[in-house]
């Protein structure tokens, strides 16, 4: 998948009122144009990691290389410029009267030129399927819409990696629906690097590969078909089964034989058609 464009080797860090470590002893690479998942439940380390990420904490112990800089005071506003964040609840980024005035906020901020920030406005409206909500108020958005143009924010900024922090953990499935398949759509048309930070498997899904954490280190990684194997271990670690995943195996327990555990509700509808019609 490329070179690493993000390298995390032997971080740890620890809260001045906590006797646990909140990351021990962590290392893992981001490949450039790859979508990675990282999840964990509460307290696994997840949340600290994507602050560190923005460099809203500094490592302890270890390095931090982003894009070839090590995350430290001297570089942490270069750093931020190549990772844009997406954070759990949209209403916490908007600062504009109109979406257009939203999205135009950071560019202004970075002293971008006045034709080509309304371009990049335009731009990356458009690529998020938001362009012609231009002049609206975001209170009047949904939620999917308020998220689509936080993204929208963030690309226009034109950084090589977004960071996904519980993105979609307050939206409703239709919602989760919209913002995956846009971050999906710019991750292939622009080549970027997506990291997504969840405690939803389902989201994980979408991804090219999982890291899973627990108590602050990495318990395990590998491509979403190998991580939902591990059903029985990953309940065990409190995180959820996707919902494909739970029927597969309940139909395989009833004898149904599939092809294999499917993680898509796509691939298994299309599947149990497939059994049904040779039937």
């Amino acid at each position: 998948m490329g070179d690493s464009i993000i390298s995390i080797e032997r971080v740890s860090f620890q809260y001045p009122d906590q006797s646990d470590f909140a990351l021990k002893d962590v290392s893992l690479h981001v490949q450039r144009g790859e979508w990675l998942a990282i999840v964990g439940h509460n307290g696994s380390g997840k949340s600290t990691l994507a602050k560190m990420l923005n460099g809203l904490h500094y490592p302890q112990a270890g390095h931090v290389t982003i894009g070839g800089l090590e995350l430290c005071e001297e570089n942490v506003w270069t750093i931020r410029v190549k990772l844009g964040m997406v954070f759990q609840n949209p209403d916490n980024q908007f600062v504009g009267t109109t979406v257009q005035d939203d999205v135009a906020f950071g560019l202004e901020n970075s002293g971008v030129e006045q034709t080509v920030m309304k371009e990049r406005v335009l731009t990356s409206l458009e690529k998020v399927g938001m362009a012609s909500f231009l002049n609206q108020e975001p209170h009047h958005l949904s939620g999917g819409q308020k998220q689509r143009v936080a993204i929208a924010s963030v690309i226009a900024l034109q950084p090589d990696i977004i960071l996904l922090d519980e993105a979609t953990s307050m939206l409703d499935p239709l919602g989760r629906d919209e913002v995956m398949e846009t971050i999906r759509e710019l991750k292939e048309r622009e080549g970027l690097t997506v990291i997504s930070i969840t405690h939803d498997l389902e989201e994980a899904a979408k991804a090219d590969r999982v890291i899973v954490l627990n108590k602050g280190s990495v318990y395990t990684e590998g491509t979403p078909q190998a991580i939902f194997q591990m059903d029985q271990e990953l309940l065990q670690l409190g995180l959820g089964v996707p919902f494909t995943v739970k029927m597969s195996h309940l139909l395989a327990e009833a004898g149904l034989q599939l092809s294999k555990r499917h993680f898509n509700e796509e691939e298994l509808v299309k599947e149990l058609w497939t059994l049904n019609f040779e039937k």
